[in-house]
């Protein structure tokens, strides 16, 4: 029987970091709800690992009704406060008040585009970036594509949303795929985009 060989960086995490590097790092999201879920889960990852994240999410779900952007939009003190002492989700002041302020942005840009989707696929002329990287260390932290939707995603008021950071979201949401080629989901990605 043959070995699954994954990308590096997955080969030896948790249960937790396979499965979600299996089934959805790299798949190109268009829902977007699912596009806000990841924004507001990649700023919040900003100088921690991606796995803290993961262990958090369902945490995340719960306290950000859902990742609708409409009722995390209207989170006033009393909600920030609350957010404050919840210990299912990173508690950094800066990062709980960036999620108010990035979805009444992310729906400024439904309101200005139809669909944040429409929006960020833009970027990438409408298709996922193939990348065909053969170790981790030729995978970037950044690149001119998420310097320019970092750029514009931060004129239109958007905060934790680095290039590093926008590089990260673009992984994760299939906008480019950075699965290295000996990685079994390298192709099944490919051919989802």
């Amino acid at each position: 029987m043959t070995a699954i060989v994954r990308c590096e960086w997955a080969a030896a995490s948790s249960p937790l970091d396979i499965a979600y590097h299996d089934t959805e790092w790299g798949v190109p999201v268009h829902d977007d709800r699912r596009l806000f879920e990841f924004l507001i889960l990649e700023g919040a990852q900003a100088g921690l690992s991606w796995s803290t994240i993961l262990k958090k999410r369902e945490g995340y779900r719960l306290a950000f009704r859902d990742f609708d952007p409409d009722a995390v939009a209207g989170f006033g003190d009393a909600e920030q406060q609350a957010l404050l002492a919840n210990t299912g989700i990173v508690r950094n002041r800066l990062k709980i008040a960036s999620a108010t302020t990035n979805a009444r942005a992310f729906l400024d840009v439904q309101s200005a585009f139809g669909t944040f989707d429409a929006y960020l696929w833009r970027f990438v002329d409408g298709s996922p970036v193939r990348n065909a990287w053969r170790t981790k260390g030729e995978v970037p932290a950044s690149t001119s594509v998420s310097d320019a939707l970092s750029k514009d995603l931060a004129k239109r008021g958007f905060r934790f949303v680095g290039t590093t950071i926008m590089y990260a979201f673009m992984q994760a949401t299939g906008m480019v795929n950075d699965h290295t080629v000996d990685c079994f989901r390298w192709q099944a990605v490919q051919d989802a985009a």
